[in-house]
């Protein structure tokens, strides 16, 4: 228990507040008492507070009342609510508006010693994950990624560099390392002030792919009623972001290297040239270079691509970046979810730099989304992560721990692929070749 503890006792019984104050001194906090709602809020308006105690039946402004406001003035301050009416109904509504837990009078001396000594745990992991998080911002920071790894710190240092020019860029990583986030980062940070247009070269069928870049023409195909612009004429003065380049067919391949090299294009059904200003940043989790020598992809088109190439690391070689991803993704999720979760457990976050995240963030927080559905408090504990327990560090057990991984996520799929990528974080293509991988059963 720290000496800076600072518990407010709000109760209109005299000797309620009396035996609180008694006990809890007598554990080594600071303890000082409001005999009621307005003035309990006066006293957390004229200075920090680490707890407060507030009964949940008071005359005038009752204890969710004081929780409500308490929350607003002191949106980090941990809340137990006193009650002798101990229902269900009382206490969920009580656990949505943001107190921590409750207790019941009369009053278990030790009972209450050990929840307040919870609540300081508690508490210092929350300040523990803040320290990691300050210290994390010391890293090298680009736009709005931060990182303390070397490796993820050169491509960020190449994407600085890459923003200040006009250039072609090509992401490289595994699903779900963040390549749309540094290619919008990319954008932010340059000097173009079109839009930032994003295409999933993989989501659609050739035809219709072809149709979303350039645009079509009215009449150019069944259901073509009017003209329609394409996606580089959306982009025009700004950044078209080809996402998943290395599954486009050939002869997209080729329309898009005419348009590399002329700056023009024709719409679907048209012979009128259109001439856009856009900046091409592409991405691929495939090895262009290996599909260049297999003769699946144009030799001339991935010079063009190319031209700065930057490789996003995998998340299980930047552990060190974890606990500010964590904090990161958690309070966004807080705001998304409008759930107040302060942070993960010790325990929790060391079972979250053992694994692997074959899904990588995006698989993160996947996983931290759910957490946050099941977790019942302001922690996330390691029961409230479904990923397996007792994973080790060691490179040499990932293989396995993945396989397991992907094996309970299929079960729990009832072996629907779609289901069980978007579960990982993952595309099904990249799930396909890990089932293929790890030889496991062909799902049905």
């Amino acid at each position: 228990m720290l000496p800076t503890t600072r518990i407010l006792i709000v109760d209109d019984e005299e000797i309620v507040r009396e035996s609180l104050s008694d006990w809890l001194a007598t554990d080594g906090y600071a303890v000082e008492t409001a005999n009621d709602g307005p003035s309990a809020l006066k006293r957390l308006a004229q200075g920090p507070w680490s707890i407060l105690l507030v009964d949940l039946k008071m005359p005038g402004m009752d204890g969710l009342a004081v929780l409500e406001a308490a929350r607003k003035l002191q949106p980090d301050v941990t809340v137990v609510m006193i009650t002798a009416f101990a229902t269900v109904e009382t206490a969920v509504k009580a656990m949505k508006l943001g107190a921590y837990d409750y207790i019941v009078k009369p009053f278990d001396p030790e009972e209450l010693s050990l929840l307040m000594q919870k609540v300081v745990a508690q508490q210092a992991v929350v300040r523990e994950n803040a320290m990691l998080r300050k210290a994390l911002r010391k890293g090298f920071e680009f736009h709005d990624i931060t990182s303390a790894s070397p490796s993820m710190q050169q491509a960020l240092e190449l994407a600085r560099a890459a923003a200040q020019t006009a250039s072609t860029v090509l992401i490289l990583g595994e699903s779900g390392t963040g390549k749309e986030v540094l290619a919008r980062a990319i954008h932010a940070e340059s000097t173009r002030k079109g839009p930032f247009v994003p295409v999933s070269c993989a989501a659609l069928p050739d035809t219709l792919l072809e149709s979303e870049l350039f645009g079509h023409e009215r009449g150019a195909f069944t259901g073509a009623l009017t003209r329609r612009k394409g996606n580089f004429e959306a982009a025009h003065g700004g950044t078209l972001f080809l996402d998943e380049i290395g599954d486009i067919s050939a002869k997209l391949q080729l329309d898009l290297l005419r348009v590399l090299e002329e700056r023009k294009f024709t719409r679907v059904g048209g012979t009128e040239q259109v001439e856009v200003d856009v900046r091409i940043i592409a991405a691929t989790n495939r090895n262009l270079q290996e599909a260049v020598s297999e003769g699946r992809f144009r030799e001339d088109l991935f010079y063009r691509l190319n031209v700065i190439p930057i490789t996003l690391p995998p998340l299980r070689s930047r552990r060190e970046d974890l606990p500010g991803l964590v904090d990161s993704l958690l309070d966004r999720l807080s705001v998304e979810m409008k759930r107040p979760i302060e942070g993960v457990t010790r325990e929790a976050m060391a079972l979250l730099v053992s694994y692997p995240f074959p899904g990588n963030v995006r698989e993160l927080r996947n996983l931290l989304e759910r957490a946050m559905v099941v977790s019942p408090g302001p922690l996330i504990g390691p029961a409230d992560l479904s990923i397996p327990v007792g994973v080790s560090q060691s490179d040499d057990s990932l293989d396995s721990v993945e396989r397991l991984h992907i094996t309970r996520i299929l079960e729990q799929s009832g072996g629907n692929v779609s289901h069980a990528s978007r579960v990982l974080g993952i595309d099904r293509v990249t799930l396909y070749n890990k089932i293929r991988k790890y030889q496991l059963r062909a799902p049905k």
